[in-house]
């Protein structure tokens, strides 16, 4: 989600252990020994996408997990999002503010777009260093419809090293704390826990990770999650920032989910 470069507790039951359990697009095979049911079967699983700047993965490669989506802004400009949908993306997160005044000029056309592809899609925010977090997710629930089946909402929080307003690089204790307000409105508004995405150095400067009652996104674009964050529980890794997909032009960001394809369709309400 940087913008420089392109742009729910784990439920036992779904993911296993407080955490979710760990080929191409054109194949939308369907894990074996999953049951075989209409939301499966439509469910594109282990796409293997372009990269501009691709890593040479040590250990676990980001294709070995079945199901993965892409994050955007307005710096995609114009998505087709059915050519995403037939490319093997199964979701979108897409970026609808930052702060307390700024909305993204492609959120809404993204918003129905993957909606009409029949993308599963959900919303983030990028957090502001200089304004508070009630006045952040004030002004995100003003703008992000309350949908019953979208996915939950995501915080991004990252530090921001171009702001030409705000240079402010709050302690960790602060940091926590205004994150929890902000996930405590969201989630009384939305029904649903907010999601935190968030860097390597960020998450090492504040201690993010130890906001308890949180799923969490890792960006890791040079390593898998667990050599990056050790001992870090996540729900989707963002691996990385160059990715190439039909439909979106130049660099898009590339996630996966870290469950099954099962896990995903119940996390994601379809099942």
């Amino acid at each position: 989600m940087r913008r420089w470069v392109s742009g729910l507790l784990a439920v036992a039951l779904v993911m296993g252990c407080g955490a979710p359990s760990e080929r191409s697009a054109q194949a939308p095979a369907v894990s074996r020994g999953e049951p075989a049911n209409g939301a499966l079967a439509g469910l594109r699983t282990y796409p293997r996408f372009g990269d501009n700047d691709p890593h040479d993965w040590d250990g676990r490669a980001p294709w070995t997990y079945a199901v993965h989506g892409i994050d955007v802004s307005r710096y995609q400009g114009n998505v087709d999002w059915h050519q995403v949908r037939r490319a093997g993306v199964a979701f979108a997160y897409i970026k609808a503010t930052e702060g307390g005044d700024h909305t993204d000029a492609k959120f809404r056309d993204n918003w129905r777009g993957a909606d009409r592809a029949g993308l599963k899609r959900g919303a983030y925010h990028y957090y502001y260093f200089c304004r508070p977090a009630a006045e952040q997710a004030r002004w995100f629930i003003k703008h992000v419809p309350r949908d019953a089946n979208a996915l939950p909402p995501v915080l991004d929080m990252e530090w921001n090293h171009r702001s030409r307003t705000c240079r402010t690089r709050p302690d960790g204790a602060t940091v926590r704390a205004e994150a929890r307000k902000f996930l405590n409105i969201l989630e009384r508004h939305y029904g649903k826990r907010p999601v935190i995405y968030t860097t390597v150095d960020f998450y090492r400067d504040t201690g993010i990770g130890r906001l308890g009652g949180t799923e969490f996104w890792l960006r890791s674009v040079a390593g898998h999650p667990q050599q990056v964050y050790p001992g870090q529980s996540w729900s989707f890794w963002q691996y990385s920032g160059t990715g190439a997909v039909p439909g979106v032009a130049g660099n898009v960001d590339l996630n996966t989910f870290r469950g099954s394809p099962e896990s995903w369709l119940r996390w994601s309400g379809q099942i």
